[in-house]
């Protein structure tokens, strides 16, 4: 419970907002304040996009030759709603 004289938590930012701006590599991380670890997940955007584009042979398609990054790209994604809507939750039930 909030004691009287303590302001309320600020109100976090919508989770949605946060989903849409994670078509960003990144800025989703950003927006809920964690900007290193959207940079963490970028270098392993691209190390592995890097790995698999060399490993994959050239009769590949696009998604086939970077499958590597794309699935970093998702789970980045997640990872960042996740986050959004567990502090939003948070702040709800605090401001009860």
């Amino acid at each position: 419970m909030n004691q009287p004289d303590t302001p309320p938590p600020k109100k976090p930012v919508n989770p949605h907002l946060v989903l849409l701006m994670s078509l960003i590599p990144g800025a989703g991380h950003v927006a809920v304040g964690m900007a290193m670890r959207g940079l963490q997940f970028l270098f392993f955007m691209i190390i592995l996009g890097w790995v698999s584009h060399k490993i994959m042979p050239l009769e590949s398609s696009f998604f086939g030759r970077n499958i590597g990054g794309i699935l970093i790209y998702g789970l980045s994604v997640i990872d960042a709603y996740k986050i959004a809507r567990i502090k939003a939750e948070v702040w709800r039930h605090a401001s009860k």
